[in-house]
């Protein structure tokens, strides 16, 4: 199967390249593309940037030019204190913007023309098959926002109350692969605690503590696909 994987940041990138065999790279508007085979499919490797627009740009670049038949988001989120605490890893049942509205009409967090939420085209029971051990499942809410103050939590459960992770590029990446007819996973490490006294040391110090195996979960998702 072709899949198109999608991170955010470099340090991102650094941790899932080494796991790409027969890696080479493709420039597409000054955008590079990592192509090469992670166990037995073909994989299409972008680091997308921080942010909905930058999501959305490249998820859609990715699409048009190499044509995946599964997108994964992959890469680290905060938590919401709610169900994954720091080093768990978050693999959404379903993506939400915590920062939309479109008027009257339309639910809060629902984007236009869209469901209110994506909904990941995996089940429980099929997760239990695939063998990834002790994952969590939820919703992760998504939205511009770098979410790092108590008050900025809270809003987001007020709108989900079973959310269990936030970040800032799953939700555009989402409606994108919606619009394309493209299915979609989001895989995510968590980092920190958002509104936790020490959540920013949480995050900094997340990348000196953080084993490289919790990248490897990705691994053993595409050996079960």
């Amino acid at each position: 199967m072709k899949i198109g994987i999608i991170v955010a940041m470099d340090k991102e990138m650094s941790l899932l390249l080494p796991m790409i065999k027969n890696e080479s790279k493709t420039t597409i508007n000054d955008t590079v593309f990592h192509t090469g085979s992670l166990g037995r499919h073909d994989v299409i490797a972008v680091k997308c940037g921080i942010g909905k627009v930058n999501a959305a740009i490249k998820t859609m670049t990715l699409i048009e030019n190499f044509h995946p038949r599964l997108i994964i988001n992959t890469g680290v989120a905060g938590g919401t204190g709610h169900g994954a605490g720091v080093l768990d890893v978050v693999l959404a049942s379903e993506v939400a913007y915590h920062d939309v509205w479109c008027g009257p009409g339309t639910e809060p967090g629902q984007a236009a023309d869209c469901p209110p939420t994506f909904v990941c085209p995996l089940d429980d029971t099929s997760v239990e098959k695939l063998g990834l051990g002790d994952i969590k499942r939820g919703l992760v809410a998504s939205g511009d926002i770098f979410v790092s103050h108590p008050e900025d939590v809270e809003r987001i459960l007020e709108l989900y109350p079973e959310a269990m992770a936030v970040d800032m590029e799953s939700g555009a990446i989402a409606q994108v692969c919606y619009l394309k007819n493209v299915p979609f996973l989001c895989l995510r490490v968590i980092s920190d605690t958002p509104g936790a006294a020490d959540n920013i040391a949480q995050y900094e110090n997340f990348w000196e503590d953080a084993p490289r195996h919790t990248f490897e979960t990705l691994n053993i998702l595409l050996a079960g696909l």
